[in-house]
């Protein structure tokens, strides 16, 4: 690039540095006093840095028209201009030398190019720039950008070649950046390049001088940029207005101020049509009252001094026994708990610690006497005060209205009978269809049928394992028990029919000779069991749990560890098993039919699955929102169902109603063991590890606006430390039997 210097700049220039040598004519007078000769200097400096700052910037600007100007005058030039090589050409013009890049002669002499007529034309337009350029005041110090995109977003430029556009139009083409290496290896080499920074809108580096670093450190301080600068300048009134007899502007009055407003009228008008169409309403004023109580009582006059009424401070806390000169045993902490105290954050910390005196004399000072004495005052002080309205309301208005447990009997109350025999606990009950006979099982390996109303014990099995379930057949012309034993469900005899009933079950519990077949028959065998006289199931894995259908002839069992066949249906006239079609969602706990619809009920340990057996297809989630499931029941009815938790929680489903338990009851503090529905009664029961067993009133309503009635009845109280494993309600009658762990199982009647 090419810098063109006129005579006439260069002149101008030492014109300038002459007239800088030179002194003023017009001196002003010493001051006399040090304090105005301190002011006098101070104005100087100020004016001489203010002058040198102006005369920088007009320099600055004038070379920058300068260089723009020469790049106009290098494109207007001929094509055919002869040059030397390495631009060694000699050319004289009138008062103007032009210096290329590199280009000097042998005797040491600037070489120079000529250009008559754009010369002539450039020095006018040199003095006129110069001229321009010492009277222009601009505060602009900061060198134009060489971009001049304007304020187009850099984003446009991030895939092409250039970064926008200079002044001539020419497209500024981006500089390549350094890797991550090169710029590490610079910041070691040079001790100065912290000061660099990239300039993304111009493309390029621009590296801070030592003045604008100083500026930076002074604006991150709080303080002005420039040190010169006097913050706390003094305050200088430019009107003097003492001893004068008129105002600043003693102009007359217009004679708008003496002409009523037009808008005004409008705003009038506009207001008197709103109020007449209704639009616009005022308060009406309120009527004083003609009559008043002339012998009144004072309660009125809480009214008038509603606004600043004084409100009472909340008193202190009274004193403890705690802090009594000789308290009880009870109150005084140990030396551990005191220890512990330290390990407490300060605000949990007990603020006093109980200590015994033998006489009220010896008690010492309170320590902390003042510092409470000066937080309450603070409270006092400075907390405000809010006058909180207490209602008055009956604490046995808010309770549920139920019915008295005397108007809800019959239901179980006292132990009636005890039946003994088994050696460990039983873990297993349940009643026949009639009522006549129930059936146990305990953890010492054998199974027994008793007889309800004497507690007779009729058969004895001897299995030789853990027993963990026996169902009875809810046929009444069926009495057929069965067993989950460890991998087998064994199906017995129990003999206790009529002999053409007993014909019917010898020919039903019959088996020919056992073949091997495939498919899901092959992972449940039926085998005869001569021993015990009945069939026995051989499963892969243990079965847990065992449920009849209404009809008598299915089974269903729970094999928690049997993945995709966790539940098996076993049909009794067949001699077949099948898996359940559906897809299991977790590990199964329990299983139940319906009563009267084709519907099963498989419960996890989160929630309970209902599905339809006819379409093979899920028809409602119930979810508990609880830890896990132990154990369901189902209503008569068919539409409500318990479930037992874990946590001892007891959750009452309408199925009707929604997904999530319309009653959570919490009765138990330990497992739930079992839940039971009575078939005739509305009554619910359920019974825990901690050894107690509730007795509910549950009444569902066949007017579906009406929602179900649960009313605690009764708890009954096993021996300390035993554990209820089992309960079944009788049949016809509104009795309860328990099963504990202390081998023992009662009847509870009414």
């Amino acid at each position: 690039m090419e810098l063109k210097v006129s005579k006439k700049a260069t002149m101008a220039t030492t014109k300038k540095k002459n007239s800088k040598k030179e002194k003023p004519e017009n001196t002003k007078e010493i001051p006399k006093n040090t304090e105005e000769k301190k002011n006098t200097k101070k104005e100087g400096k100020d004016n001489k840095n203010l002058q040198k700052n102006k005369k920088e910037k007009k320099i600055r600007s004038s070379l920058q028209k300068i260089k723009l100007r020469d790049v106009e005058e290098e494109e207007k030039a001929p094509k055919n201009s002869e040059y030397t090589e390495g631009g060694d050409s000699e050319h004289t013009s009138g008062d103007e030398v032009h210096v290329n890049a590199g280009g000097v002669s042998s005797n040491g002499t600037i070489v120079a190019r000529a250009g008559s007529d754009a010369n002539t034309s450039a020095n006018d337009d040199e003095d006129n720039s110069y001229h321009s350029a010492e009277e222009s005041d601009s505060s602009e110090d900061e060198v134009a950008p060489r971009n001049t995109v304007g304020e187009v977003p850099l984003e446009f430029y991030r895939d092409e070649e250039h970064i926008g556009y200079d002044v001539t139009g020419k497209k500024i083409k981006k500089k390549e950046r350094k890797d991550q290496l090169e710029r590490f290896l610079s910041s070691v080499d040079d001790k100065k390049s912290w000061r660099r920074f990239v300039d993304e809108y111009n493309d390029e580096e621009v590296e801070l001088t030592k003045d604008e670093i100083k500026m930076i450190r002074r604006i991150m301080k709080g303080k002005t940029p420039h040190a010169e600068a006097d913050p706390y300048a003094p305050y200088v009134d430019w009107f003097d207005w003492e001893g004068k007899g008129h105002p600043l502007s003693n102009a007359p009055e217009p004679k708008r101020r003496f002409i009523p407003s037009k808008s005004e009228a409008k705003k009038i008008s506009k207001y008197v049509r709103a109020i007449r169409e209704g639009r616009i309403t005022f308060d009406k004023p309120k009527e004083k009252p003609r009559f008043y109580l002339l012998w009144g009582d004072d309660s009125s006059s809480s009214e008038k001094t509603r606004g600043l009424s004084y409100i009472p401070p909340p008193k202190a806390k009274l004193p403890g026994h705690e802090e009594a000169y000789n308290p009880s045993l009870e109150f005084i902490p140990t030396q551990e708990e005191i220890n512990s105290y330290q390990l407490m954050y300060e605000e949990d910390r007990p603020k006093f610690i109980p200590t015994r005196y033998t006489s009220l004399r010896s008690v010492p000072a309170y320590d902390n006497f003042l510092r409470e004495r000066f937080a309450r005052c603070l409270d006092l002080y400075l907390c405000p005060r809010v006058r909180k309205k207490r209602l008055n309301i009956d604490p046995e208005s808010l309770k549920t209205k139920l019915p008295e447990p005397k108007d809800l009997k019959p239901y179980p109350t006292t132990c009636y009978i005890e039946y003994k025999g088994h050696t460990d606990a039983v873990v297993t009950i349940s009643t026949e269809s009639s009522g006549q006979w129930i059936a146990s099982g305990s953890t010492d390996g054998t199974v027994r049928v008793w007889e309800v109303a004497t507690g007779r014990c009729v058969r004895v099995w001897e299995v030789g394992s853990d027993i963990r379930h026996v169902a009875w057949n809810p046929l009444p012309h069926q009495p057929i028990l069965a067993v989950s034993v460890d991998q087998d469900v064994l199906i017995l005899d129990t003999g206790l029919g009529s002999e053409e009933q007993q014909g019917k079950i010898r020919d039903l519990l019959r088996m020919e000779k056992p073949t091997a077949e495939s498919g899901e028959a092959a992972i449940v065998s039926w085998l005869p069991d001569d021993k015990l006289g009945g069939l026995r199931l051989k499963h892969f894995k243990s079965v847990t749990s065992i449920e009849w259908h209404r009809r008598g002839d299915y089974l269903s069992a729970v094999i928690p560890a049997g993945e995709s066949r966790a539940i098996m249906i076993h049909q009794l006239s067949k001699k077949g098993s099948q898996r359940i079609p559906f897809k299991l969602h977790g590990l199964p706990v329990s299983t139940a039919f319906h009563p009267s619809r084709s519907i099963f009920f498989i419960s996890t340990k989160k929630n309970v699955r209902v599905y339809d057996l006819l379409k093979e297809k899920l028809i409602k989630r119930l979810d508990t929102n609880l830890r896990e499931v132990s154990c369901i029941a189902v209503h008569p009815g068919g539409d409500n169902m318990i479930v037992g938790t874990r946590e001892g929680k007891l959750c009452w489903f309408d199925m009707d109603l929604s997904s999530t338990p319309y009653k959570v009851l919490k009765a138990h503090s330990k497992d739930i063991t079992n839940v039971a529905f009575h078939r005739s009664y509305p009554l619910f029961a359920s019974c825990s590890e901690d050894g107690k067993a509730y007795v509910f009133h549950g009444m569902v309503y066949s007017d579906l606006n009406k929602n179900p009635l649960i009313v605690p009845l009764r708890i009954l109280q096993e021996q300390k430390g035993k554990g209820v494993l089992d309960c079944k309600f009788h049949p016809r009658q509104p009795w309860l039997f328990t099963a504990g762990s202390d081998s023992v199982i009662k009847l509870y009647c009414h």
